[in-house]
């Protein structure tokens, strides 16, 4: 498994956690690493973040999810070294990359059930998370 070359910063751990929301279909779609690219470049989160720190952080989650229990580590970076008050923000931006492409697979839906379970989130919380995201990503009939 490729180790990143530092600890993780809380930034690392939003960018792994949109990785691996596109990578959970295994189709990662342009439009949801357009998403990652902007969320990256636009968002006052990202603002000191070395960009280049999206492909360390993809052959990670790439890694990690050759593993039978990558995604158990995945959660155990995420609750070591994402601060809480950045849960519902890692919650947000995942739900923002799986509403990308106007879509939402069954992996992808449960990969969010679980990043809600392993962050603690208040369902009405993530039901507000998940409402916004699809009122963004809504396409004209």
């Amino acid at each position: 498994m490729t180790q990143p070359s530092h600890p993780l910063s809380p930034q690392d751990c939003l960018v792994a956690l949109m990785i691996a929301i596109s990578a959970s279909d295994e189709n990662m779609r342009t439009v949801e690493l357009v998403k990652i690219d902007a969320a990256v470049n636009q968002l006052p989160i990202f603002r000191d973040y070395d960009s280049d720190r999206v492909r360390v952080m993809s052959e990670l989650v790439f890694d990690l999810f050759e593993q039978e229990d990558g995604l158990d580590t995945l959660f155990g970076l995420l609750r070591d070294h994402l601060p809480e008050r950045l849960y519902e923000t890692a919650y947000a931006l995942s739900c923002d990359v799986a509403a990308a492409d106007g879509s939402l697979g069954e992996a992808e839906l449960r990969l969010l059930e679980e990043i809600r379970y392993e962050l603690d989130l208040d369902r009405l919380h993530a039901a507000a998370i998940e409402r916004g995201a699809r009122a963004r990503h809504l396409r004209p009939e």
